[in-house]
């Protein structure tokens, strides 16, 4: 399934009845060696999966873990994307929890800083600008296996999983123009770059197994006939940000 055909399914409503069985699909591919991803830890504490980068267009499978520990973060975990999120819960529970951000006069001494992400060759480069703010905890909403939800660019956000260790989901990103990646730090933090971790093949193995498992038992076995796999992503495509 490309990113056309999963989003007609979000849009539809018949995404519980497809993408289980598609994402189990990829996960055994890729457990299996027949696929082959460039997975990275995430900072924000998940393995990215890239399935599809096609223009500005991007589907990833993200997975939470304990095969797969979260590269280590400079900053908070609350920043806003340059693209617009539809995310599909395959299993366990996300809590979204929107930001409400004020800003903050020059000189303040308090708040965070905003930094403004640009990512090239696996490097991405956190610039702190002279903007800074404050935020306190927005509308919050727990998402669980077959859930959808969406998320509009520029909207600052944090996500953490509920109810143990383990959740993935399926990712759509389209990007936005003029939109930016941002995430707020501390003001102290210069700027500063960050190489992505690109995880071993045993590792990624061992975490989509998991993942395939875990996707069986939340929808009562295997799931049905799934679609095919997809091809792998074309590394040298601009990345999505996902």
């Amino acid at each position: 399934m490309r990113y056309d055909d999963i989003h007609g399914a979000l849009v539809a409503g018949t995404a519980t009845d497809v993408l289980p069985a598609w994402a189990h699909r990829v996960l055994d591919d890729i457990a299996a060696g027949r696929l082959a991803v460039a997975a990275v830890r995430h900072p924000l504490g998940f393995l990215c999966l890239p399935v599809e980068r096609t223009g500005d267009l991007g589907v990833c499978l993200h997975i939470w873990s304990p095969e797969a520990p979260a590269a280590p973060a400079t900053t908070s975990p609350v920043h806003c994307h340059s693209w617009e999120l539809m995310s599909f819960v395959l299993y366990g529970a996300l809590r979204n929890t929107r930001a409400r951000v004020d800003e903050l006069p020059a000189g303040a001494g308090a708040g965070h800083r905003v930094f403004q992400v640009v990512s090239r060759s696996g490097e991405d480069e956190l610039h702190a600008t002279p903007r800074t703010v404050r935020f306190s905890p927005g509308d919050s909403a727990v998402h669980r296996a077959g859930d959808t939800y969406t998320l509009p660019a520029g909207v600052f956000h944090s996500t953490d999983i509920e109810d143990g260790p383990d959740a993935a989901t399926v990712a759509l990103g389209r990007q936005t123009p003029g939109g930016g990646d941002l995430s707020l730090g501390p003001l102290d933090t210069p700027t500063h770059r960050t190489r992505r971790t690109h995880c071993d093949p045993g590792e990624i193995a061992r975490a989509a197994h998991r993942s395939a498992r875990l996707l069986e038992a939340a929808h009562d076995g295997p799931p049905g006939p799934p679609g095919p796999a997809g091809p792998a992503p074309d590394d040298g495509r601009r990345s999505a940000r996902l």
